[in-house]
């Protein structure tokens, strides 16, 4: 897994950035290769606190956006508790046959969750791979398009109670870093948005029983899955925040916990961290600026170089072009006669 170091984040502290300094997040100008997570310095250049505020409208970073589940709090396995009650309760029989009910197990539940994402998505996958299933909403397995939409909204909604019943228990944390992070952010002028794939109504009662009333009502901009038109992998979500937020992609920082949700913030443009769980701790985080275990040494201490590395998405680009033509070349030099190799290596 990728370092764990501590990552800094700009916040437009007034600072000499005529030249550009070798520093975790920032190459120098004689380094082309884009930055891999696994090669982040382990000492980070720290900025004196007293200067967190300081000429914050001349950062890189304008904004902060968090994903909720597995970001704000780690909540898999109390997502499939609530599915596997939802199934019990309705008696949800996959295959037919099955002399019990639907039960989904705490690694196939994370594979699932890492392939396919969303809720709805998750059973209507499971469902079209493993047979329509009989239960107490249709006694034998639905067979029209719009049965097999019912059966999958009854389920869903029976299991957004029970999870909200769950947060509402006061069993759940935020994970750790989280808040702080938020305060910094906010304490230095950076917008603070929250993005997620989740149903509408569960994501509101985990904020606002984790964060409390008053960060929540402080949000920038919240959306939810319900507020776009495509779930994430898709970029849609963070394209309507960044629309909302008044914030190019490139001033925005993601902070996401798995590999779909940082292709949909790569798909917007936008610079991503990754706080993994347990469930998607061997997924593949290249993509990403750099990787944690959790938020608890991300902080905005001061140097906002990375971002203002004019473009992280063009710095990006011309590294993905580079890599092109090496390997153009070396299809050239490998092949017998170069009029051919160039007109494949081209074409």
């Amino acid at each position: 897994m990728a370092s764990t170091s501590h990552l800094i984040l700009p916040t437009g502290v007034r600072a000499d950035f005529s030249r550009r300094r070798e520093g975790p997040l920032c190459l120098p100008a004689t380094i082309r290769n884009f930055p891999s997570p696994r090669r982040l310095l382990p000492h980070p250049l720290r900025a004196s606190p007293p200067t967190l505020a300081a000429a914050s409208t001349t950062s890189s970073l304008q904004a902060l956006i968090f994903d909720c589940d597995g970001v704000i709090l780690e909540s898999e396995h109390l997502h499939r508790q609530a599915y596997n009650e939802a199934f019990a309760h309705f008696s949800v029989r996959c295959p037919v046959s099955s002399p019990k009910p639907l039960y989904w197990g705490s690694d196939f539940y994370d594979e699932l969750q890492n392939r396919i994402g969303g809720g709805k998505p998750k059973m209507r996958w499971y469902f079209k791979e493993n047979g329509w299933p009989s239960s107490s909403i249709y006694a034998q397995p639905p067979l029209t398009d719009s049965d097999r939409e019912t059966l999958i909204d009854v389920i869903q909604d029976w299991k957004t109670e029970r999870y909200k019943e769950i947060i509402k228990s006061g069993a759940v944390e935020p994970r750790p870093g989280v808040l702080r992070l938020m305060d910094d952010a906010k304490g230095a002028g950076i917008k603070v948005a929250v993005c997620s794939a989740a149903t509408k109504s569960s994501v509101v009662l985990c904020l606002e029983n984790l964060l409390g009333l008053e960060r929540f009502h402080g949000l920038d901009c919240f959306l939810a899955g319900d507020d776009v038109k495509e779930k994430k992998p898709s970029p849609l979500i963070y394209l309507t925040a960044s629309e909302k937020l008044g914030v190019s992609g490139g001033n925005c920082l993601v902070v996401e916990d798995s590999v779909i949700g940082l292709q949909a913030a790569t798909g917007a443009r936008m610079p991503c961290i990754v706080t993994y769980t347990s469930s998607t701790a061997n997924q593949d985080f290249k993509e990403a600026i750099a990787t944690y275990s959790d938020l608890r040494n991300v902080s905005l201490p001061a140097a906002d170089r990375e971002m203002r590395c004019k473009g992280w998405w063009e710095r990006k680009q011309r590294v993905r072009e580079m890599k092109r033509k090496r390997e153009s070349r070396w299809m050239i030099a490998s092949r017998d006669g170069r009029g051919r190799g160039v007109e494949e290596a081209m074409g």
